[in-house]
C-alpha cells in the first residue's frame, strides 16, 4: 500500500483557518525574554504604535494597549531591550518615522540579562514623615503629570495618601500647604528632576501619539463622506 505523502495534510487542509492560530502565531520575536517589561519600556521611552511593539515583543496589540493603560503588567519595571543587545537604535528610529515599519531585533548568540532589583518605596525619617503631605501638593499642584506611583518611590509616601491630599480627606487638610519636597529634605534637586523630567517626557510621547490617532480618526471620516456632501455645505 503506497501512502501518498501528501494525506498527511488532509485534516488540516479541511480545518478552518485560524483553527490553529494559538499554535502558530503570526509574529513572536524569539529575542525577547521579557516581553511585558520590554513592552513598558518601549512605551515608555518611545513614541512606536502599540502594533509596532505588540509585533516586536510577541504580545497582542490589545494587551499593550492595557500596559499602556496602565490595566496590565502594572508595576512592572520597564527594561531597556537597546542595553540588551536585543533592538537598535537606528530600529527604533525607523519605527518611529514610519509606524508601518516592522522592527527587527538584532541577532543573539549569547544573552546575559542583568537581576533588576526592585526598589520600594524610600524610607522617610519620623522627623520629616509630617512634611510628606506638603510635598505631596506641591506635586499636585506644579507637576500633575508625574504619576503617583514616582511621586510614592520619591518621598516615600503611599498611594492612599497622595488620593487623601488630592480630595482633601486628609486629617490635616486644613494645615496642608504645597512645599518643595528638596526644601524639606524629602529627595535631591537632581532626583526630582530627574522624576519632572521623565514624566514630561511621557506626557510629550503620550499626546503625540494621541494626536496622531486623532489625524488618522479624522481622515478617515473625511474619506467616507463623499464630496458632493462638503460642495453643497460650501454653497449653503
Amino acid at each position: 500500500m503506497v501512502v501518498s505523502p501528501l494525506l498527511h495534510l488532509a485534516p488540516r487542509l479541511a480545518t478552518p483557518p485560524g483553527a490553529f492560530a494559538y499554535l502558530e502565531p503570526k509574529h513572536m520575536t524569539s529575542n525577547v525574554l521579557m516581553p511585558k517589561a520590554t513592552a513598558v519600556w518601549l512605551i515608555e521611552n518611545t513614541s512606536l504604535a502599540f502594533k509596532q511593539i505588540a509585533d516586536f515583543t510577541g504580545l497582542h496589540p490589545l494587551e499593550v494597549q492595557g500596559i499602556a493603560n496602565e490595566d496590565v503588567a502594572k508595576g512592572i519595571r520597564g527594561v531597556d531591550p537597546i542595553a540588551g543587545g536585543f533592538l537598535s537604535r537606528e530600529e527604533i528610529a525607523k519605527g518611529e518615522a514610519d509606524e508601518t515599519y516592522v522592527l527587527k531585533p538584532l541577532e543573539q548568540k549569547r544573552i546575559d540579562l542583568p537581576q533588576v532589583k526592585k526598589k520600594g518605596a524610600r524610607y522617610t525619617p519620623i522627623a520629616r514623615r509630617q512634611d510628606r503631605p506638603d510635598a505631596i501638593n506641591w506635586f499636585l499642584k506644579n507637576h500633575p503629570e508625574v504619576p503617583d506611583s514616582k511621586i510614592v518611590k520619591l518621598i516615600g509616601t503611599t498611594k492612599s495618601t497622595i488620593e487623601q491630599v488630592r480630595n482633601r480627606t486628609h486629617w490635616n487638610s486644613p494645615q496642608i500647604k504645597p512645599v518643595d519636597p528638596v526644601t524639606i529634605g524629602l529627595c535631591t534637586q537632581i532626583e526630582l528632576d530627574a522624576v519632572v523630567a521623565d514624566a514630561a517626557a511621557a506626557k510629550a510621547r503620550t499626546d503625540a501619539r494621541k494626536a496622531k490617532e486623532e489625524s488618522k480618526t479624522l481622515k478617515g471620516a473625511q474619506e467616507t463622506v463623499p464630496a458632493e456632501t462638503y460642495e453643497q455645505a460650501d454653497e449653503g
